[in-house]
């Protein structure tokens, strides 16, 4: 399985990074609470599949992905083979009792999500775990492959992103409970301001914002990892994929084109090939340009966050063509 990082904008949704690294605590909380409550029984089924829209994506499925994995049945009522792999998809969801939801996606209502999932036909199942989406297969499948990859699927969710499998019933009693308020922190306001402007792809406001924290608190970690995705959001912004692929390719020693290929790679959730982009520039270079390439793979470093492996193993990488 290859993940892509998905958003509604059509770029990497790097809000979920920082997600995906909380999740295992969350789902490790829901697990003992659920055991100190004398869960374990059957998940309601209203917990475990979902009819999904546009408005709703980011909600139930971007959201609830950081928890737990989001199958995604992409169907049509006209679609006789939807009609055959739908109530399979359903039955298996409660089978597995809360090891993934289904979420399902009427492409005639949701022509915008078709799209943005570049599906040419139907049926249509991808996964998203933790904001990431992963194509699982197309058309009919027999119910052995089916299970097969459902089995990974949420072997990837516990191993890679820390995801357990935990679902909980939004509609049952004390389900939307509140935790009790903590108290508000200094920056919380503009931090939160921050999340509204790149929410809104003001990403010039939003790096303005996180500075405005690093200026009395340096050591803020969510304001360095939001803006050092703000700052990789704005660089994109407007990039023809193209002609900057292109432009890498052909001139190999051409930094600013590496450069922008490797923010490219990073936006499309191709983490180790802009690791190994950059780690290859600083290779070849010397001098302003080594340096330049350095101080970009360390500002990626920030937004993928210090303790991914893939940040680990770059990080020995650099240190190898470095000294």
């Amino acid at each position: 399985m290859q993940p892509r990082n998905m958003s509604m904008s059509g770029v990497v949704d790097l809000a979920a990074v920082k997600a995906a690294g909380e999740a295992k605590a969350k789902a490790e909380q829901a697990r003992a609470q659920a055991a100190r409550e004398g869960g374990g029984g059957a998940v309601p089924p209203s917990a475990l599949v979902i009819d999904v829209d546009e408005a709703g994506f980011e909600r139930d499925i971007l959201q609830r992905s950081t928890e737990v994995p989001v199958v995604i049945d992409f169907w049509a009522e006209w679609c006789e083979p939807c009609k055959q792999l739908g109530p399979l998809l359903e039955r298996l969801a409660a089978e597995y009792n809360g090891r993934f939801v289904l979420a399902k996606i009427d492409v005639d209502a949701n022509q915008m999500l078709m799209q943005q999932f570049g599906i040419q036909g139907i049926p249509a199942v991808f996964a998203v775990v933790a904001g990431q989406a992963l194509p699982l297969f197309q058309g009919a499948a027999p119910e052995a492959q089916i299970r097969q990859t459902l089995d990974e699927l949420i072997r990837v969710g516990e191993e890679r992103f820390g995801l357990t499998g935990i679902v909980v019933d939004q509609e049952a009693p004390g389900a939307s409970a509140e935790a009790p308020a903590q108290p508000a922190g200094p920056y919380d306001t503009l931090l939160e301001a921050a999340v509204r402007a790149l929410d809104a792809n003001d990403f010039g406001g939003a790096i303005q914002a996180y500075k405005n924290v690093l200026a009395d608190d340096p050591g803020n970690t969510e304001a360095k990892l939001g803006l050092a995705q703000a700052e990789l959001l704005s660089r994109v912004q407007g990039m023809d994929p193209q002609v900057v692929r292109k432009s890498a390719a052909d001139d190999p020693a051409d930094v600013p084109a590496q450069l922008a290929a490797a923010d490219l790679d990073l936006v499309g959730g191709h983490v180790e090939d802009a690791f190994g982009r950059l780690v290859d520039t600083v290779r070849r270079t010397a001098g302003d340009d080594r340096d330049t390439a350095r101080v970009r793979l360390l500002e990626l470093f920030e937004v993928i966050g210090p303790d991914d492996p893939r940040v680990t193993k770059a990080r020995s990488a650099l240190a190898r063509v470095l000294f």
